[in-house]
């Protein structure tokens, strides 16, 4: 496997978030780290089985997904992964372009292509422009009530842009821009674009550490 590493743009809000530049790693695999299970997927127990139907009926019309092909190595996690995802994706208040903007951002950040070429579609099907999607792709840090505001995206849309990418890149979050928030947000969404954003966080890092879907590499561009 080759590796290079490129620049990667960072946020400190500790150094008064002052800009700088740290190597990343950039993974030239093109291929899963690990086998995809087959599929249909094979099962040892009824308990297996029906893990394998509640993931099966969450993606219907589609069929399973090369995250669920890798995920049900562990059958377990597979289905807990499955609720968790579920619930995030299907079950909140929040509207369809400001979660897919914060799950579109994400993937920048980690560079996690895969997620990005399934859920930037989504985010267009929102209502997002392909001008909003561009602002949604750079890789510079964006800073809520510091960076200039795209005009291709509203005030909601740019706040939970700036919002995850804060979140995703520090972990914590300023106060200035968690008060910009709460000017928009009820505490509810609070809970949910939060949450929305840890998930998929989660998501991504799974997905670049094995490369699922053999995005590696590539760029949003490429992504589609």
């Amino acid at each position: 496997m080759k590796v290079t590493s490129i620049l990667r743009p960072c946020l400190r809000p500790r150094l008064g978030n002052s800009r700088c530049y740290i190597p990343y790693p950039q993974y030239q695999t093109r291929k899963m780290r690990l086998p995809y299970i087959a599929d249909p997927p094979p099962t040892a127990t009824p308990e297996e089985a029906e893990i394998v139907q509640r993931i099966q009926t969450r993606r219907h019309p589609r069929p399973l997904q090369p995250l669920d092909l890798t995920l049900l190595h562990s059958p377990p996690v597979a289905d807990g992964w499955n609720s968790f995802l579920g619930a995030v994706r299907t079950k909140t208040t929040i509207p369809q372009d400001l979660r897919e903007i914060a799950i579109s951002r994400v993937a920048v950040v980690n560079r996690a292509w895969y997620e990005w070429a399934h859920h930037a579609p989504l985010a267009e099907q929102g209502g997002v422009s392909k001008e909003g999607m561009n602002a949604i792709k750079t890789e510079q840090p964006l800073v809520l009530g510091e960076t200039q505001k795209h005009a291709e995206l509203t005030d909601k849309q740019w706040a939970v842009t700036c919002y995850t990418d804060e979140m995703t890149r520090n972990v914590q979050v300023r106060d200035e821009t968690f008060a910009k928030m709460r000017e928009i947000f009820s505490d509810k969404e609070m809970v949910e674009i939060t949450a929305t954003v840890a998930c998929y966080n989660c998501v991504s890092r799974f997905l670049v550490a094995l490369d699922v879907g053999e995005r590696n590499g590539t760029g949003p561009d490429a992504a589609h």
